[in-house]
């Protein structure tokens, strides 16, 4: 328990905090290391009760969801909450935090972070509409050379944000933190026939959703979606259309908490990890998903962007593929499902191997140094 004299640490986002795996392994990890940490977030009308935590939690509320609207009334609504608080830093998570958070920094004289969880100026709603762009490219320009610390979710982001703004990127990658009992035996003769083909994450453009549906007529298994996004309707409808949800071929469970989905990565045989390039956040990104399967020890198949493919040249616990086309969805699947038990066994093993070393036990020593270097905290 941090003392109260510890200094305090002030988080923001614009996710609800109950689903916000990265933030909640970040403030219990600083809260662990001995300072006072609060993360604000955003009530949404199916949001849940929130979860207990070992640092202070706190949701603003506002008649907006989305668009325009939704980021000025809860930029307007979170400066003026943050005029009443105090901290010893204040460390905004993406851009569309991040103008309030510098502004209360710099009215109090104290140290502006920022945690940048993609390339928010490259994501494909923002480059879909080139005035939006603009806005948030102006934005990045203006926040990223004001900040005392900067880091984000894998190397090759960090190595354009370097490039764009001439000062250093850290790296904090989104590992989970790695349990004894994620594992679940491994089937002796290649893929669980229980087990089935998980896609957990949003349900968004650029996810290759559209495509894994399409191959799963093709497929040996079935497949479970958790979570929702701007897709959710017109993916149900496609599945339907397809025949797949009466066939009971896929299943749509919606937002899973995450200590459940845990649970359901644990008995996947297959995780599905696609992103089309469509945007260089994408084709940058390094996925929480992918640790989650190899943590649960399950094979994967996996888009061949830069990140990805020099993890999995590294500990090999996927089957890449260089395109979304449902042919070759249908292949890589098959191919660990039924075709090749031996190289899905292999892969398995591979997985059990990795683990260790992609963990959030190795991940969050490299924060602590990178807030230390900020707001040193007494031992």
């Amino acid at each position: 328990m941090p003392l109260p004299s510890a200094p305090r640490l002030l988080f923001t986002v614009t996710t609800d905090l109950c689903f916000d795996q990265r933030m909640q392994r970040i403030c219990g990890s600083l809260a662990a290391a001995g300072y006072r940490v609060q993360l604000v977030g955003w009530q949404r009308p199916a949001s849940p009760p929130l979860t207990p935590q070992p640092y202070q939690q706190h949701r603003l509320q506002g008649w907006f969801q989305k668009g325009k609207l939704f980021y000025l009334e809860y930029n307007l609504r979170l400066f003026f909450y943050l005029l009443g608080q105090r901290a010893a830093a204040w460390c905004a998570c993406d851009l569309d935090t991040a103008l309030p958070m510098w502004l209360r920094a710099r009215l109090g004289g104290q140290p502006f972070v920022y945690d940048a969880h993609e390339l928010f100026t490259e994501v494909p709603e923002v480059v879909a509409r080139p005035a939006v762009q603009r806005v948030w490219r102006w934005v990045e320009g203006f926040i990223v050379p004001r900040t005392q610390l900067a880091y984000t979710v894998g190397p090759a982001l960090a190595r354009l944000f370097e490039q764009r703004y001439g000062r250093p990127f850290g790296v904090v990658r989104n590992v989970s933190r790695l349990r004894g009992e994620d594992f679940v035996s491994p089937a002796p003769d290649g893929a669980p026939a229980s087990g089935y083909i998980l896609y957990q994450g949003a349900l968004n453009v650029g996810r290759g959703l559209e495509n894994l549906l399409e191959a799963m007529p093709q497929v040996a298994g079935r497949l479970v979606i958790c979570g929702e996004g701007d897709l959710s309707a017109a993916l149900r409808e496609q599945a339907e259309r397809l025949g797949l949800l009466a066939s009971g071929r896929v299943e749509f469970r919606g937002f899973v908490l995450p200590e459940a989905l845990r649970e359901v990565t644990r008995h996947a045989a297959v995780g599905i990890m696609l992103l089309e390039n469509i945007g260089l956040s994408y084709y940058y990104s390094l996925a929480n998903k992918f640790f989650d399967y190899v943590h649960a020890g399950i094979p994967q198949v996996l888009i061949d962007f830069p990140e990805y493919r020099a993890l999995n040249d590294e500990f090999d616990v996927a089957e890449l593929v260089t395109d979304l086309a449902p042919a070759t969805l249908a292949r890589a699947l098959n191919r660990l499902l039924s075709d090749e038990p031996a190289r899905y066994q292999h892969l398995a093993a591979n997985c059990r191997r990795a683990a260790p070393q992609l963990s959030w036990q190795h991940e969050e020593r490299g924060l602590r140094k990178l807030w230390a270097g900020v707001v040193p905290v007494a031992e």
